[in-house]
């Protein structure tokens, strides 16, 4: 059966699967802090962060199911941290490095050199 939609991106028209996240002047500290908060999510941001571009869903380097990273991606997401896109069936996923270092400046490169040592 043929999925039919009226959007013209190339993500599903579900809004459920929307994965743009707030707008920069809309993070809030304590979200960011708390998507940045669990190891999981810690680990596909340094992941993106030493790619320094856009990644797969499935080629992040975490060892929980499909459906746990992506409750992370959607934390993230919605704090601000990442964006995401799709790409036909491929969903990428990319850091919002200037976002936050302009909201927030140097908390990114705070936590990840703290997560690095």
């Amino acid at each position: 059966m043929m999925s039919m939609s009226t959007s013209t991106s190339n993500h599903p028209a579900d809004p459920a699967l929307d994965l743009q996240g707030p707008a920069r002047e809309e993070f809030e500290l304590g979200d960011v802090l708390h998507a940045l908060s669990d190891p999981v999510r810690l680990q596909i941001v340094l992941a993106l962060d030493d790619a320094g571009a856009e990644i797969a869903c499935g080629q992040f380097p975490v060892a929980v199911s499909k459906s746990t990273v992506s409750h992370h991606f959607k934390v993230l997401r919605e704090a601000g941290v990442l964006d995401g896109r799709y790409e036909g069936t491929r969903r990428l996923h990319s850091l919002r490095r200037a976002d936050l270092d302009a909201r927030f400046p140097g908390l990114l490169d705070s936590v990840l050199r703290a997560a690095r040592t």
